[in-house]
């Protein structure tokens, strides 16, 4: 068995654990419940459902509360986060999800130009609408997903670049958006466009009551859809370096570690000691690169062990105590280096990667 097949099963099982409990208020709270039976109540009564999934995880992050729907124009799958994935393997998503029929479009909700891209896209699509007319007909569009996949971020996108375009002016409304998931209380309607007026309904992430999939639960966790606290840092960090150890992603550092990072004026070195220990600072994420870079390309061993690959994991935590400027004599550090990794990895700054690889032989009814 390899590593991350072993951590697979180990968070798995933790977060299956969790769904199994009932009492849990960290999975499918009463208020998880009453959200899917709004969500499920008002889905007839729009004219399009935009299904926004993370780019990174087409496959885990499909939202079960939709999942008996057939592909339709009136149903549109919104791949956010495109920024973080792997852009080769979101270009075969995208061909995938044509080929069985969906009405599909990928989007970095903090990119404007893509934004707009969006907008003109989603207007198309309602001038398709049968019976549609320029008078005061509404237009309602609801996003429906999991927890922490955009939805909120791609409404307040939406809604202001809808704004400009229509040149309205007012206090622009916002919906709440947050790192963290499950912070969408309530359904929430903002305008985007004019002429016909289109609104876009914001909804709170909902899961199924159970997931029975220990790599999608994994998947999930990794790409901040469950909160950490339902694992743990550590391992996730270790899921993370299991993934990352095998990928191609640390060989575009490889100039780095020639580059002479050290050299810098008196001006740099002040702002060095200044921001010393914030890992978001360019230097450092450049010398967790550096550091990462070496430590794989260096090492020699077969990573598909599971031993091999626990003793490389083991010596890159060791490295990165310093990349990361934690003191010496530092208390845990094992969780603070897996805390500030995952953090770079979230943002997009170690690479891009597509945890769901775009499937050949997959059938309809289980991607869509």
């Amino acid at each position: 068995m390899t590593l991350k097949a072993s951590l697979v099963q180990k968070i798995g099982n933790a977060i299956k654990e969790v769904t199994r409990n009932k009492g849990s208020t960290w999975w499918y709270t009463p208020h998880m419940a009453a959200a899917s039976r709004a969500i499920a109540e008002r889905i007839p009564l729009v004219d399009i459902l935009l299904e926004v999934r993370d780019a990174r995880i087409p496959l885990s992050s499909t939202c079960e509360l939709i999942k008996h729907l057939s592909p339709s124009s009136r149903r549109i799958i919104i791949l956010n986060k495109t920024d973080l994935s792997n852009h080769t393997q979101l270009k075969e998503w995208l061909k995938y999800f044509e080929q069985q029929k969906c009405l599909v479009f990928g989007v970095n909700s903090h990119n404007k130009d893509n934004i707009k891209e969006l907008l003109n896209f989603l207007q198309a699509r309602v001038r398709e609408l049968p019976k549609i007319s320029y008078g005061d007909q509404t237009i309602t569009l609801m996003l429906v997903g999991i927890p922490n996949v955009g939805k909120s971020a791609l409404a307040n996108s939406l809604h202001q670049i809808g704004r400009i375009s229509a040149a309205e002016k007012g206090r622009l409304k916002h919906a709440l958006v947050s790192p963290h998931p499950g912070e969408t209380k309530n359904i929430s309607g903002l305008k985007i466009a004019s002429h016909p007026s289109i609104y876009v309904l914001d909804t709170p992430g909902v899961f199924p009551a159970e997931i029975l999939d220990a790599e999608v639960c994994c998947n999930l966790a990794l790409t901040g859809a469950i909160r950490d606290c339902l694992v743990g840092e550590v391992e996730l960090a270790e899921y993370f370096l299991s993934i990352f150890n095998l990928s191609d992603e640390y060989k575009k550092w490889a100039k780095l570690s020639l580059s002479g990072a050290d050299d810098c004026s008196e001006l740099e070195r002040r702002h060095k000691r200044q921001y010393l220990t914030d890992h978001t600072q360019d230097f450092i994420v450049n010398k967790v690169r550096r550091t990462l870079f070496e430590a794989v390309s260096s090492f020699n061993g077969n990573l598909q062990d599971e031993e091999i690959m626990s003793q490389l994991i083991k010596a890159e935590f060791a490295v990165l105590h310093n990349a990361f400027n934690l003191p010496p004599d530092s208390d845990d550090y094992v969780r603070k280096v897996a805390g500030k990794l995952l953090n770079l990895y979230h943002t997009g700054r170690l690479g891009h990667y597509t945890l769901d690889l775009a499937p050949s032989n997959i059938t309809k009814e289980v991607i869509l």
